[in-house]
């Protein structure tokens, strides 16, 4: 005689089932179900090599030369030290 004997079990599913309800149970099952069949069929899917449609060729546009994307981007600043903060710990 363990912990989980039978007769352990056969206590537990009666506090389930008056806690849940079968109603509730019953969808839970069901629920459960179609969650392993859509599980199985997308890693039964993953085994298939996906056929890839062919890529539709895309047209380049070139920008105006004098526009903003072909000139480059620079900043003129100076960097500044910054100080150590004082802790409160070491004053």
């Amino acid at each position: 005689m363990g912990i989980f004997d039978w007769k352990h079990w056969i206590v537990i599913l009666i506090v389930v089932v008056l806690v849940f309800g079968t109603k509730k149970l019953k969808g839970l099952g069901s629920d459960v179900g179609e969650s392993i069949k859509g599980f199985r069929k997308a890693m039964n899917d993953d085994d298939k090599p996906a056929e890839q449609p062919a890529p539709q060729p895309q047209q380049a546009q070139a920008a105006p030369q004098g526009s903003p994307l072909n000139q480059p981007h620079t900043i003129d600043a100076q960097a500044h030290k910054v100080d150590e903060p004082i802790r409160k710990d070491q004053v």
